[in-house]
């Protein structure tokens, strides 16, 4: 089995302030991977450092088989580009519409025409339950749930190996949360099969993970297949799982 991402005994402080303690997993290709705790618990940290914004103040991350803490900025986006990043939010740009929202990563990053960047758009939209009527909307115009799928379809339109989510249910209703839940666990069908949520959400964890791995005091307080994690008996854990730690 590919390993795709790898962190071995990470550690990450921030001033005097540990966050990660020694945080370790690796992440197969066609497994999704759920990393839960509560508020300030790092799990937007330990994303950001996967994904290389960050580096680790001890620890290694490897990902696609390569070493990145040490790497330049040069060096890591050839990497980058094999992954896709669903923002905490979506971070759209307010002043783009929804059609260079998404088109952009590919003005960027890929060289095509004009006809190709649209193709690519209009298909990765569709793959999100979006049609042609959203391409000239301004982020403002679209609900929180819409806003999420778009920034889901912009992920996409680099054609990642792994994607990357925080938080993709926060600030939405419990129809919008089961929605994005369900199209994340339908992207796997083909589009990419391989992926790390971040989120607090214990119906999106039962919804699309294969692990779940619980984050409490800077690690990994259990790790395993979800149902396991959901019945264990590690008080700390079923606190958080109770919403005592939340």
């Amino acid at each position: 089995m590919q390993t795709i991402i790898e962190a071995i005994d990470v550690q990450k402080n921030f001033d005097a302030v540990e966050v990660l303690r020694g945080v370790s997993f690796a992440l197969v290709k066609g497994e999704t991977l759920v990393v839960m705790g509560g508020s300030g618990s790092g799990k937007t940290v330990l994303l950001r450092l996967v994904a290389g914004l960050i580096r680790p103040d001890a620890g290694q991350i490897r990902v696609f088989d390569r070493a990145i803490e040490r790497l330049s900025e040069e060096e890591l986006l050839p990497l980058r580009r094999r992954l896709g990043f669903v923002f905490q939010g979506a971070a759209l740009f307010d002043s783009l519409s929804v059609y260079e929202n998404v088109a952009y990563p590919l003005r960027e990053h890929a060289s095509l025409d004009e006809a190709e960047i649209r193709a690519r758009v209009v298909r990765n939209l569709s793959l999100v339950g979006l049609g042609g009527e959203v391409l000239g909307l301004l982020p403002s115009e679209l609900s929180g749930g819409m806003r999420k799928r778009v920034g889901i379809a912009r992920a996409l339109c680099v054609e990642p190996e792994a994607l990357l989510f925080d938080e993709p249910t926060g600030g939405l209703d419990p129809t919008n949360s089961k929605l994005v839940g369900e199209l994340i666990r339908e992207l796997r069908g083909g589009v990419c099969d391989t992926a790390i949520v971040v989120t607090h959400d214990l119906e999106l964890a039962r919804t699309v993970a294969d692990r779940v791995a619980v984050l409490i005091d800077g690690r990994f307080a259990t790790i395993g297949p979800v149902g396991a994690v959901l019945e264990t008996t590690d008080s700390a854990v079923q606190a958080f799982l109770a919403g005592e730690a939340r």
